[in-house]
Parts: structure tokens; C-alpha cells; sequence
């Protein structure tokens, strides 16, 4: 029976486009906008970040080596975190989210940075209608390592057999499915519901 329902952040509850970072940073640099999100996935500084193993300043500094970076901390925050926006499939994931919280713990679990998070906090109403969110900085942990979904199975209370997990990212989700955790890739809405009522989960 299924008790605690987590949803991953990104590209599920809320959407964003890093390439509209990428081109702001660009006219800061002598790098190409469409070289910065591959450079920054080859380094491991994003990693550190999203893990709160460095501080916003820490990672600005790296960065702006990294990429030869003319801007200040203060310039650069703003582009940094405005790449996120709702779509109607966030809204309705939203919906469903909202209307299962009466019967199961819901909860979030995502791999982002404090920069991020703090932002989504205080632009973005999403995060109100769970009983937690994991958010990796805070953890020292990102998925698809194995101990981030026990540790959040262990503050719900819930074994593996009892939660249900959605993530865009089907490494993620094999990172849940290995412990057992009733795991799915994310598409859409539609099939997100398909993939709750073929675990149990009640939707009326």
C-alpha cells in the first residue's frame, strides 16, 4: 500500500530552460552560449553546488574562472536563477499533487541548488501544499545516489514498498528503483495518474 507520494522539482512541478542563462552569461564572457551548459556539466562545480558542498560565493568565483566571467556577484545571481517558469503541465501536476495530500504524505525530493531553491521559495507558491521537501543542497546528497531516497523514506516514516516516486530523468528513477521504491519516468500529467492508479494510489 502506498503511503508517501515524492515528486521531483524540474521539468515536473515547475519548468525551466537554462539556456536562457547560458545567453545572459555569454555577453559576459568569451564563451559561445551554447558551449556554457557543456562546459558547466563537464565540471564538477555544479555537482558540489546542488550537494551544498560550496557556497553561492564559492560557486560564482569557480565559475567566473571557469569561464573567464566579467560580472559581479551581485549581476550575476539574478541571471542565474531566472530560468524557471510554470506550464500547464506544472499546473497540473500541481492539481493532482494538491488533491492526493488529504489521503498520502507528499513530498519533494530534487537535485537543486540553494541559489534555486531560495528563489523558487519566494516567486514560485509550489512548495506549500507538501509535508516536506528534500531539496539535495540541504541534504549533502543528490540523487541517483541511494542513500538520498533512504534518507527521505526515513524522515517519511515509510519503507521503500510504501512510496511512489515520478522523475524527467530515468537515471533518477533507476536510482529509486533499485531500492525498490514504486518508481516512474515523468511525461506528462496523463500518464503520471496511469502510474499512480497501476500502483494503488486512490485519485478521488
Amino acid at each position: 500500500m502506498i503511503k508517501a507520494i515524492l515528486f521531483d522539482l524540474g521539468n515536473v512541478l515547475v519548468d525551466f530552460d537554462y539556456s536562457i542563462a547560458a545567453r545572459r552569461i555569454a555577453h559576459f564572457c568569451g564563451v559561445s552560449h551554447k558551449e556554457i551548459p557543456s562546459i558547466l556539466l563537464d565540471s564538477n562545480i555544479t555537482s558540489l553546488f546542488e550537494e551544498g558542498k560550496i557556497l553561492p560565493e564559492d560557486f560564482f568565483l569557480r565559475l567566473k574562472d571557469l569561464l573567464g566571467l566579467r560580472v559581479s556577484y551581485k549581476v550575476f545571481v539574478p541571471i542565474w536563477n531566472e530560468v524557471f517558469f510554470l506550464s500547464a503541465k506544472n499546473r497540473s501536476v500541481y492539481s493532482l499533487a494538491n488533491r492526493l495530500r488529504d489521503k498520502y504524505t507528499i513530498a519533494v525530493l530534487s537535485n537543486i541548488n540553494i541559489l534555486h531553491y531560495e528563489y523558487l521559495k519566494k516567486h514560485f507558491p509550489i512548495f506549500g501544499i507538501f509535508h516536506a521537501v528534500f531539496a539535495s543542497c540541504n541534504m549533502g546528497l543528490v540523487k541517483p545516489d541511494v542513500k538520498i531516497y533512504v534518507k527521505a523514506l526515513e524522515a517519511l516514516g515509510v519503507s521503500p514498498q510504501e512510496a511512489f516516486y515520478t522523475d524527467d530523468r530515468q537515471e533518477l528513477v533507476k536510482g529509486a528503483q533499485a531500492l525498490i521504491i514504486n518508481s516512474f519516468v515523468f511525461k506528462n500529467a496523463k500518464k503520471l495518474k496511469d502510474d499512480l492508479i497501476g500502483s494503488g494510489v486512490v485519485l478521488s
